[in-house]
């Protein structure tokens, strides 16, 4: 899910990135400090936000705009000038090719001490009840179905339990776990916060994160948002705590 920011929330893309903008910016460092995002999509991401709040952002995506901030490569092709102080990751992770690399090289981006923001989907808490919450409360079929309808006219043509659905479908497509996402991370940086939250309701029909939040905390369904914060060690730095969940 990737689009610029403030355009109206007419999107799911742009009704998601405005509704986690606040979080990420709450942990940036102060403008004008230097701020990759990786994966920021075809309508530049974060970056636009970034820019206007007094960043000096840039975008890393193969189909990323064109412009002088964006760079139309993988992650794993880019190098940084210079060292940044914050890297974003949103909804990028889960599906790239090698996740150990690709943090790896965040890591190596960061200055000392900086911030790795990442905003990321817990694939391994889609189970049948959540996917039955959302599969009831999708929009009407268009001719350019989201990605849940997708997994719904999918998972019915294919006759199979929902699990077995889920995970064949995700072993296709390649895509890592919230499990994995948080390990490797735990593994490489100092963790500040990790907490579970609202993921779907842009691409339903009449559900606000409000009421996608309700829904979790009645029990009905899982938190499927991953929201960690976490800072480069230093050399000298042995790992830390894993980052405990906070209550979804």
């Amino acid at each position: 899910m990737t689009a610029g920011v403030g355009c109206g929330g007419v999107t799911p893309d742009e009704q998601w990135l405005a509704a986690v903008w606040p979080f990420v910016r709450t942990w940036l460092p102060g403008p004008p400090a230097a701020v990759v995002e990786i994966g920021c999509g075809p309508l530049g991401g974060f970056v636009p936000a970034l820019r206007a709040a007094g960043y000096h952002a840039a975008g890393v995506d193969p189909e990323a705009p064109e412009g002088p901030w964006y760079h139309r490569m993988e992650f794993e092709g880019y190098e940084p000038a210079a060292p940044v102080q914050a890297v974003v990751a949103c909804t990028s992770l889960h599906h790239v090719a090698d996740l150990g690399e690709v943090l790896n090289l965040a890591g190596a981006a960061l200055v000392p001490g900086g911030t790795l923001i990442v905003v990321e989907w817990a694939r391994d808490r889609f189970d049948e009840a959540t996917a039955r919450w959302c599969f009831a409360r999708l929009p009407e079929p268009s001719a350019d179905p989201g990605w849940l309808r997708q997994r719904h006219d999918q998972w019915r043509a294919s006759g199979l339990p929902w699990d077995g659905y889920c995970r064949a479908w995700a072993q296709q497509e390649g895509l890592h776990t919230g499990q994995d996402i948080v390990r490797e991370l735990d593994t490489r940086f100092d963790p500040q916060l990790l907490t579970y939250g609202p993921y779907f309701f842009p691409d339903l029909a009449g559900v606000s994160e409000t009421g996608e939040q309700a829904a979790i905390d009645a029990g009905e369904i899982q938190a499927n948002r991953i929201a960690y914060v976490c800072r480069r060690r230093s050399r000298k730095e042995s790992p830390a705590t894993p980052a405990t969940p906070q209550p979804d």
